[in-house]
């Protein structure tokens, strides 16, 4: 537990992720927020009781719940929380807490085509099977505050609403007007780069119709940098004190790691992305096919939008080829 000032209090609580310990900040307004809810286990509740009695509350005494991103690790405790009235995140975030089936039916379609289409070997399919059952880790509830970008957190006006996607699709940041401090959740990391996690289109939208979340968060860790974010209270790790540096350095990485895969296919008559996955995480894709394929296709998303890479399929698997119009 970290009292970040009068206002502002860091909970860290455990997961059982590798992404490690997350954290949840405690917001002094006009109402008794908390911002993100762990993950539901046992031991990430207790912690957040133990924390929260440190600085002088109950979880009864928590009125509102704002969420960053629909991730389990981010909204595991919603429930347990018996004031609270209000829950306010993006909109998108209501069909994760309210177990929406018609959208559950069509995640779980939408990726059945995807790993098709990469031409991802059956074995993996078993991760599919990973997909859903971290959402028993997720609490349930129901987003009774829709926030959009440029709205004002209700009970702390101070606080901006601003429209993170690239992590999620669901992903929002809350900027603070007066010294630019943002509320990150997992856009901005101080230790590991946030991967940009491949989503479903909206239903009744094709495969092809899917968000391409590396451009999305490119453009938000842009929009960092021109809006002059300060400081990040993260959803993990350490604050970040520079993030103007932190951001270029991660750009400038995103680009070195495209090259690479540029290189791949200038060496290659064409190659499916799956293909392109084993050899750019040759030790990783075994283990963690999901978030692999997902900053590969980022990396595939990117070069085709500066034209440097084509898309085509062929017997219904996707491949791409170096455009050597292009150089």
């Amino acid at each position: 537990m970290k009292v970040i000032e009068q206002t502002i209090s860091q909970l860290t609580l455990p997961t059982p992720f590798a992404v490690g310990d997350v954290h949840v900040y405690v917001l002094k307004g006009d109402i008794l927020s908390i911002v993100d809810a762990g993950v539901k286990t046992r031991q990430a509740w207790e912690a957040l009781t133990t924390q929260l009695k440190q600085i002088g509350y109950r979880p009864s005494d928590i009125e509102q719940i704002i969420l960053t991103h629909h991730h389990p690790d981010h909204i595991g405790l919603t429930e347990q929380f018996p004031n609270a009235q209000y829950i306010a995140a993006e909109p998108s975030v209501n069909t994760w807490l309210t177990r929406d089936q018609e959208y559950l039916e069509h995640y779980r379609r939408f990726f059945e085509q995807y790993f098709v289409a990469s031409g991802i070997p059956k074995i993996f399919y078993q991760a599919l099977d990973k997909l859903e059952a971290t959402m028993d880790f997720a609490g349930r509830g129901e987003v009774t505050t829709p926030l959009v970008e440029g709205d004002r957190l209700p009970g702390h006006p101070e606080w901006e609403v601003i429209e993170t996607k690239g992590h999620a699709q669901s992903h929002l940041s809350f900027l603070r007007d007066r010294d630019h401090l943002l509320i990150g959740g997992d856009h901005l990391l101080e230790h590991i780069s946030s991967n940009p996690i491949i989503e479903p289109p909206k239903i009744g939208k094709t495969i092809e119709d899917r968000p391409k979340p590396m451009i999305q968060y490119r453009k938000n860790l842009q929009k960092c940098v021109d809006i002059n974010v300060n400081k990040v209270l993260p959803g993990h790790g350490k604050i970040v004190e520079k993030p103007q540096q932190l951001i270029l350095s991660r750009l400038t990485k995103q680009e070195e790691r495209a090259n690479i895969v540029y290189e791949f296919l200038q060496q290659s008559v064409m190659l499916t992305p799956f293909e392109i996955c084993k050899k750019l995480f040759p030790y990783q894709y075994k283990k963690q096919i999901d978030l692999t394929m997902s900053e590969t296709f980022g990396q595939l998303d990117y070069l085709e939008s500066l034209k440097q890479i084509i898309k085509r399929k062929k017997d219904g698997i996707i491949v791409y080829e170096a455009n050597f119009i292009s150089e």
